[in-house]
């Protein structure tokens, strides 16, 4: 009876932009699928709404004020592979475009 040891990745990505969010993680479950593994994912993570309040006038009308918010989208994508598979430079080949942080944590 042969036992497959198996690992397991968690990609963690976050940008503002969801839609180059959902690209990159596209672009990875399809260079992952190229090696036999498993792909759990993306899992879908609460947004973060940041709101700064700004004075339009420092100086006279302080009722007077505009509100900004960004928000930052996060996905994660889980990957359990054999640990024969070269799971982590397949990743750190992967070009994402710019603006998409991503974070690989075995």
């Amino acid at each position: 009876m042969s036992t497959t040891q198996t690992k397991k990745i968690r990609v963690r990505l976050e940008s503002f932009n969801h839609e180059l969010l959902k690209e990159s993680c596209s672009k990875i479950i399809k260079n992952i699928e190229t090696v036999e593994a498993k792909i759990i994912g993306p899992i879908y993570l609460p947004t973060d709404k940041r709101i700064y309040c700004v004075l339009r006038s420092p100086h006279v009308d302080k009722d007077s004020r505009e509100h900004f918010e960004i928000r930052i989208h996060k996905r994660i994508l889980e990957i359990h592979y054999d640990i024969t598979s070269n799971i982590t430079e397949l990743l750190s080949k992967i070009d994402l475009p710019a603006g998409v942080l991503y974070q690989i944590n075995t």
